[in-house]
């Protein structure tokens, strides 16, 4: 169900934003790209914090700008949760949290102030300042204050970028837990490879103030035709399931469509639904079986696409295993000795496996 239509067309001096997208009513969407590309003034625009001289914004039905409206950000139903926190220093969080909830009257009520709490795991810091909190419970607090209002709508600006690995570690599990039990679209700023692919259903590539690709995380990360490159984080994200787990070598074997790979255990029990992360540099090819070799994972798969990568002596080699994507980063030398070619058939071996959620 596309419940979010936007269309934006913004010329400035400096800047021209130029998009049309129609996004999921559920999940989370993640825009992305490099620093400068449109991200963040797309989510103004939508917020209602900018105003484009030409505009068109609908989420589930209701109008919030065309061509003879334009609904003020305090009349939209949305939570917005910037960089930093944000908080009000001199109240304490009980007080910053219900701060927003006055802007919602009680019969629009969808989300309850117990429920943010709870999502947040932030019960036991009501009482406190904003100021004796560490930076990923003040995010944790800002999030929740946003769910507060009962948005139809939550816009994320890079919430995790002004945190460091631990806190960012500390935060994920909460945002995954938002988009399991929550049915409100999320629309997630982001620059960082590891987060979206963690976090996303839906990823919108940016760059230069336009749309360069629009689609499934799955099937958009898979492609190796886009102008804007990865680098090191090219790779694929597969949705799979935990099959078993080897006590002895700590090791679990997660299904997708396709095949099976060995990663290293994360306490899943069998049947959990997890994500599989591949990048294309653990990938290298082979025309036969290897036998006698440390990597454990080696899956038929089939040429797809071969194209140019950022070196000209690099080239990215899509693959499709049984169905679902595979991506590898190879020389042109070795894909000249290889004779790689669309439809060749190979033996992806794979380095490294890692489970993002």
């Amino acid at each position: 169900m596309n419940a979010i239509r936007a269309r934006f067309r913004l010329d400035r001096s400096d800047f021209r934003l130029d998009v049309d997208l129609n996004l999921p009513g559920r999940g989370v969407t993640a825009l992305f790209g490099p620093s400068g590309s449109g991200k963040t003034s797309l989510l103004r625009l939508i917020a209602g914090l900018d105003r484009a001289q030409d505009g068109e914004l609908s989420v589930n039905g209701q109008v919030w700008q065309d061509a003879g409206s334009f609904l003020p950000i305090h009349r939209r139903p949305l939570g917005y949760v910037f960089q930093e926190a944000s908080l009000f220093p001199h109240l304490s969080i009980r007080r910053n949290l219900e701060f927003g909830m006055k802007r919602v009257g009680a019969s629009d009520r969808r989300v309850s102030l117990d429920q943010a709490i709870e999502l947040l795991g932030i019960g036991h810091l009501l009482d406190r300042k904003p100021d004796s909190l560490s930076g990923g419970e003040r995010q944790r607090v800002a999030i929740a204050r946003a769910l507060a209002v009962s948005p139809r709508i939550l816009l994320m600006d890079e919430p995790l970028a002004a945190l460091d690995l631990a806190r960012k570690q500390e935060i994920l599990p909460y945002l995954e837990k938002l988009h399991d039990e929550l049915e409100i679209p999320l629309l997630y700023v982001s620059h960082a490879p590891d987060e979206v692919a963690r976090l996303a259903d839906h990823l919108v590539v940016m760059d230069g103030g336009r749309v360069l690709a629009d689609g499934p995380l799955i099937d958009t990360l898979a492609r190796v035709d886009l102008p804007i490159r990865l680098g090191e984080d090219a790779g694929v994200v597969l949705d799979a399931v935990v099959e078993q787990r080897d006590a002895d070598w700590h090791l679990a074997r997660v299904a997708f469509a396709g095949g099976a790979v060995w990663a290293r255990d994360a306490g899943h029990p069998p049947g959990h639904r997890v994500r599989v992360r591949i990048l294309a540099r653990d990938v290298s090819l082979a025309l036969e079986h290897a036998s006698g070799t440390s990597i454990l994972n080696i899956l038929p798969a089939e040429v797809r696409e071969i194209a140019d990568d950022e070196h000209p002596g690099q080239a990215l080699v899509s693959l499709d295993v049984g169905g679902s994507p595979l991506m590898a980063r190879l020389t042109r030398r070795s894909i000249h000795a290889l004779a790689l070619a669309p439809g060749k058939r190979v033996h992806a071996q794979i380095k490294a496996v890692a489970l993002v959620g």
